[in-house]
C-alpha cells in the first residue's frame, strides 16, 4: 500500500511540476510577446511634402500618426544639410500641436495647401495644411531657416 501511495504522490508532484512549467513558459511568452508589440507600436508615418533648395538644405513635412488616437496625427518639419556629401538632420520641430492634425486629411490628397521655400539665407518656409476637407486649410505657418536651423518667421 505504501508503494502506491508514493507512486501517486510521485505523479502528482510531477504534474504540479510540469502545470507550473507551463505556466510560467506562458508567462514568459506573455511577457515576450508584450515586448514585441511594444516595439511594433512605433508611429506609422508618411513623408507629405519635400523640397531641396540646391546643395544648402533639404526640407521635409513628416506626418506621424498618434499611437494614442488613430485618428490623430502630428507633423514633424525637418531640415537637413549636406555633410560628407550625404544629407544629415540639422534641425526638426513640430508643426502645430502635437497629435493636432487628423491623420487621414493629412495622408490623403491635397493635404498639402502649402509649401513654399526659397534659396536664400535665411531661407522662408511656409506651411499651410488640410484640416479636414469641409474646414479647409489651416492658417500658413512661416519659419525662417539659418544655418540649417529652424526659426518662427
Amino acid at each position: 500500500m505504501n508503494m502506491v501511495r508514493n507512486q501517486y504522490r510521485n505523479r502528482t508532484r510531477r504534474a504540479a511540476t510540469a502545470a507550473v512549467t507551463l505556466l510560467m513558459a506562458a508567462g514568459l511568452g506573455s511577457a515576450a510577446a508584450g515586448a514585441s508589440s511594444a516595439a511594433a507600436t512605433a508611429p506609422q508615418t508618411r513623408q507629405i511634402a519635400s523640397s531641396t533648395l540646391g546643395s544648402d538644405y533639404k526640407i521635409t513635412l513628416t506626418a506621424l500618426r498618434s499611437t494614442e488616437d488613430e485618428y490623430a496625427a502630428s507633423v514633424r518639419l525637418q531640415v537637413y544639410t549636406q555633410t560628407g556629401g550625404a544629407w544629415k538632420e540639422s534641425d526638426r520641430v513640430t508643426v502645430g500641436d502635437v497629435d493636432g492634425w487628423f491623420w487621414y486629411p493629412l495622408t490623403g490628397s491635397g493635404a498639402v495647401c502649402e509649401f513654399s521655400t526659397a534659396s536664400t539665407e535665411p531661407a522662408p518656409l511656409t506651411v499651410s495644411l488640410q484640416i479636414t476637407p469641409s474646414i479647409g486649410c489651416s492658417e500658413p505657418t512661416h519659419y525662417v531657416v539659418k544655418q540649417g536651423r529652424v526659426y518662427a518667421g
